[in-house]
C-alpha cells in the first residue's frame, strides 16, 4: 500500500470511529432537552443511552468476526451506512419509542464499524508505524469527542436536540467515499460467524441492563428486577457454554485468554471505561440540573478530558511501541482515579475553575496515558487471525462496562437538588475505586517495563 493510500486509510478509519465517539458525547449533553421535549422519566432517559450501548456491546464481537470473515472494508462501509441512516431516523423520531428504536439501530452500525475500523489499521500498518497510526486514531477520535459536547450544547440551545443527529451525516458520507476509494480489503476468510453466541450475549446484556436500570431508578429490588438478574445470569452462562463448545469457531475464542496480558487488558478495560462512562453521563446532567449550566456550558465543561487525550495520544502511541504498555497503563489509570476523586469538589455554588476543572484536567492527563497504549497492547496480544475479534471484544468490554455503569447511574439521575450532588459525589468515588483497581490489574498482569504482550496462538498456546 502506498504512503498516500495509507494516510487516507487512516483518515477513513478516523472519520468512521468518530461517528461513535461524537454521538456518545453529544447525546449525554442533550439528555435534559430530550427528556423535556418527549416527556421522558429518569429511567427512560437512561434508555436513550442504553438503547445505543446494548446492541453496540452485544454485537461488537460478531461485528469484528464478520470483518475477519467477509472483509473488513466491506463491513466498515456497511456499518457507516447503517449508522448514517439511523442518525437520520433519530432526528426525525416523533416519540420516545421511535427514538429508542433508531438509537438501537445506531448501536448496530457502530458495532460493525468500530472493530473493523481498528482492524483495518492493524492490517494497513506494522511495527512502530502501527503504534503511531493507532495513537493518531485514538487521539483524533478523542478530539472528535471533545468537539461533540460544546457543539452539541450549542445545537441544543440554538436549534434543538434533533440537530445533534444530523451532524453525523456529512461525516459518514466522507468516510464512505474514502473507504470505497482508498481502503484496501483484508480478510482471513476462515472464521465462521457465531450467531448463537451473538444471540446469547444480546439476551444476557439486555436482561441485566433492564434489571439494573429498574433497580437504580426505583431504589428497590422487586420481583421484576430479580427475574431480570436471574435471566441475565442464565443467558451469560449459556453464552459461555456456547463459546466453550464452539472452540476456535466462537466469536469470543477462549484461546485468546491463553495470554495473561489479554485477560488483564480485558479486565482493565471493563473497570476503567465503566467508570469513565458513568461519570461522563452524570457530570453534564448534574451541571445542567443542579448547578444551572446551559447545555453549551455543560459541553464546554467537559472539554479538557477528550481534548487532553487527543493532544497526547499520538505521543503515547510512539512511546508504547518502544517501552511497552505496563507502566503507561498502570500510572495512567492511577491518575484517572485521582481525577475522579477530585470531582467531589463539584457542587451547585462553586466556580467551574475550582470545582469542575481540576478533576476534568487530571482525568484527561490519565486517560491520555491509557487510550493509545491499551489499543496497541490489545492488538499485540493476539495473532493476526483474531485481530478483528480481539479489537471487537475489547471495544465490547469497554461499552459493556459503560452500559452497566449507566444502568446503575439511575440511582443518581433519579435524585434532585442537594441529594443529586451528594449522589454524584458517591458515584465519583466509586469511579475512583474502579480506576484504581484497573491500575493494579495492569501492574499485575502485564510484562516488564519494556515487554510487549505475548501473542496468543490459535491453539491457545503462548
Amino acid at each position: 500500500m502506498s504512503a498516500a493510500h495509507s494516510r487516507l486509510t487512516l483518515v477513513a478509519c478516523i472519520l468512521a470511529s468518530s461517528l461513535a465517539f461524537i454521538d456518545g458525547s453529544v447525546t449525554n449533553v442533550a439528555l435534559p432537552a430530550i427528556g423535556a421535549d418527549l416527556g421522558a422519566s429518569p429511567a427512560e432517559l437512561q434508555w436513550t443511552i442504553n438503547a445505543y450501548l446494548l446492541p453496540l456491546s452485544a454485537l461488537l464481537l460478531i461485528g469484528g468476526a464478520a470483518g475477519d470473515h467477509f472483509g473488513r472494508r466491506k463491513l466498515l462501509i456497511l456499518g457507516i451506512a447503517i449508522f448514517a441512516i439511523a442518525s437520520i431516523a433519530c432526528a426525525l423520531a416523533a416519540d420516545l419509542t421511535l427514538l429508542l428504536a433508531a438509537r438501537a439501530l445506531q448501536g448496530v452500525g457502530a458495532a460493525i464499524l468500530l472493530p473493523n475500523s481498528l482492524a483495518t489499521l492493524g492490517h494497513a500498518f506494522t511495527g512502530e508505524a502501527r503504534g503511531k497510526a493507532i495513537g493518531t486514531w485514538a487521539g483524533v477520535g478523542a478530539i472528535a469527542g471533545a468537539v461533540g459536547p460544546p457543539l452539541g450544547g450549542w445545537l441544543v440551545d440554538a436549534i434543538g436536540w434533533r440537530a445533534i443527529f444530523y451532524v453525523n451525516v456529512p461525516v459518514a458520507a466522507a468516510a464512505i467515499f474514502l473507504a470505497f476509494r482508498y481502503v484496501e480489503e483484508s480478510a482471513e476468510g476462515e472464521l465462521p460467524l457465531d450467531l448463537p453466541g451473538a444471540f446469547a450475549a444480546t439476551a444476557a446484556l439486555g436482561a441485566l441492563t433492564w434489571a439494573l436500570t429498574l433497580w437504580s431508578s426505583q431504589h428497590a429490588l422487586d420481583a421484576r428486577v430479580a427475574i431480570g438478574l436471574v435471566a441475565g445470569g442464565i443467558a451469560t452462562a449459556l453464552f459461555l457454554w456456547i463459546e466453550h463448545r464452539r472452540g476456535a469457531r466462537a466469536m469470543m475464542p477462549f484461546a485468546m485468554f491463553g495470554s495473561r496480558a489479554f485477560a488483564g487488558l480485558s479486565l482493565l478495560t471493563f473497570l476503567l471505561y465503566g467508570a469513565l462512562g458513568g461519570v461522563l453521563l452524570l457530570l453534564p446532567y448534574v451541571l445542567i440540573e443542579a448547578a444551572g449550566y446551559t447545555a453549551l456550558q455543560a459541553g464546554l465543561a467537559l472539554l479538557p478530558m477528550p481534548l487532553g487525550m487527543g493532544l497526547a495520544s499520538r505521543l503515547m502511541g510512539r512511546l508504547t511501541a518502544r517501552v511497552g504498555p505496563r507502566w503507561p497503563l498502570t500510572v495512567g489509570a492511577l491518575i484517572v482515579a485521582l481525577g475522579f476523586a477530585l470531582l467531589v469538589l463539584v457542587n451547585d455554588g462553586a466556580p467551574y475553575w475550582t470545582s469542575v476543572f481540576p478533576g476534568c484536567l487530571v482525568i484527561a492527563i490519565g486517560m491520555s496515558s491509557v487510550a493509545a497504549p491499551l489499543t496497541t497492547a490489545v492488538l499485540a496480544s493476539v495473532d493476526d487471525t483474531h485481530s478483528g475479534t480481539a479489537s471487537g471484544f475489547n471495544s465490547a468490554i469497554a461499552r459493556t462496562g459503560g452500559l452497566i455503569a449507566i444502568a446503575i447511574a439511575g440511582a443518581v439521575i433519579s435524585s434532585a437538588g442537594p441529594s443529586l450532588i451528594a449522589a454524584f459525589h458517591g458515584g465519583a468515588l466509586v469511579g475512583a475505586g474502579l480506576a484504581a483497581a484497573s491500575s493494579i490489574t495492569a501492574l499485575l498482569t502485564l510484562g516488564g517495563a519494556g515487554a510487549q504482550p505475548q501473542r496468543s496462538r490459535p491453539d491457545g498456546g503462548r
